[in-house]
């Protein structure tokens, strides 16, 4: 009897226990269709993009390029005279102003030869007065002194006086070479490493120098463009010089601003770019001789232009097109036409407005008409905000 009972029990329990599973399997099926339902009536749901305006604003044009210093002069100095080396009136490296000593050879020899020809000079005019003394008594002996004498006397006179000419020439040659016995700076600039040192022989006929000088204040850049450009450039160089910048070669910092100077007078054919001097001044030592640079040559200004950030403009089989989000935060495809890209920034021609707010991440999860949930772009990660719409 106990036994029966306890069965019966069991049986009990196993069908209102299986029955109640069921109940909650069915509540939970129709919960789930609520929320189903629901986001469908709803809709799918808003993409996150990032956005920036569309701005109006002025938009400098550059032509880059890489550009080659130069020392707006370089002189490599050396000697007009053979002789020794007796000093060396520079360092290496040192700023040397035009007229500064820099070396100094034995002057011995090249003043001996000045005081012969000074001698020689003294002999001569002692020479010419004498004969001047002659002359003057033959023309007052008159009938008693015959014509050829006279005549003689004065050629004599007139012979010491050239004489004494070539004597002043000679005397001028010896105090030159006497004064190239000191070499000094022809220009202002930076002395290069030193080529001779003291005790030396230096001869006017070798092509080693003592040397070099560059002029780094002012300074030059070389650098090229392409030759489509050069009726931009003769254009804008008209109205005024053209500025130019000077970067470092991975165009990350600014190392001078200067103005074009001059614009070479033939296209190289082979490369077909012209090739353009710029002057700087130079007054930080920002540019040294022989630095490779990276060059911007602002050609014009397009005034009250329409920018967005370059990564606004999407590329398609069908041409360029942009995402902007519309006042009930939905996506708006526009077809643009994209102008000159530079610094990160794109020129818009046609198809966007002033005002508006483009995509510009995100795109690929977007559709024309798709919900966004938009974050203002900022140049600062740290300034980013995030605004839902």
């Amino acid at each position: 009897m106990k036994t029966s009972q306890a069965i019966g029990w069991v049986l009990l329990l196993a069908v209102l226990g299986g029955g109640g599973y069921c109940g909650w399997q069915r509540y939970q099926g129709a919960e789930a269709a609520k929320r189903a339902e629901a986001q469908k009536a709803a809709g799918p749901p808003a993409v996150r993009v990032s956005t920036a305006p569309v701005d109006k604003t002025d938009f400098p044009v550059y032509l880059t390029g890489l550009g080659n210093v130069q020392g707006f002069n370089t002189v490599q100095v050396r000697t007009r005279i053979d002789g020794q080396i007796d000093k060396i009136a520079f360092t290496e490296g040192q700023l040397v102003k035009q007229g500064d000593l820099l070396v100094e050879i034995d002057p011995r020899p090249f003043q001996a030869s000045l005081d012969q020809a000074k001698a020689k000079k003294a002999q001569d005019e002692a020479n010419l007065a004498n004969a001047n003394l002659d002359l003057q008594r033959f023309t007052k002996l008159g009938e008693f002194a015959t014509r050829q004498q006279t005549d003689t006397q004065r050629s004599t006179v007139a012979q010491l006086t050239a004489q004494i000419a070539a004597d002043d020439a000679a005397i001028a040659n010896a105090q030159t070479q006497l004064d190239y016995t000191q070499v000094k700076a022809p220009i202002t600039g930076i002395a290069g490493l030193r080529q001779v040192d003291i005790g030396n022989i230096v001869n006017a006929a070798t092509q080693t120098g003592i040397v070099t000088i560059a002029q780094i204040e002012p300074i030059a850049v070389i650098f090229t463009a392409p030759e489509e450009q050069l009726p931009y450039i003769n254009e804008g160089q008209k109205v005024a010089p053209l500025t130019v910048l000077a970067m470092t070669t991975d165009g990350k910092k600014t190392l001078a601003q200067g103005k074009l100077a001059v614009i070479n007078n033939q296209v190289d054919a082979t490369s077909g770019t012209i090739r353009l001097k710029a002057v700087f001044d130079n007054k930080d030592h920002a540019l040294w001789p022989g630095q490779s640079v990276s060059t911007r040559l602002l050609v014009k200004t397009l005034k009250d232009a329409t920018v967005v950030p370059d990564d606004a403009v999407q590329h398609s089989t069908n041409g360029l097109y942009a995402y902007t989000v519309s006042q009930d935060n939905k996506a708006e495809l526009h077809k643009v036409k994209a102008g000159v890209s530079i610094d990160g920034r794109t020129v818009i021609e046609d198809g966007l407005t002033p005002g508006q707010q483009v995509i510009t991440g995100g795109q690929f999860k977007v559709q024309p008409g798709s919900l966004v949930t938009t974050a203002v772009a900022s140049s600062d990660p740290a300034q980013a905000k995030v605004r839902q719409e």
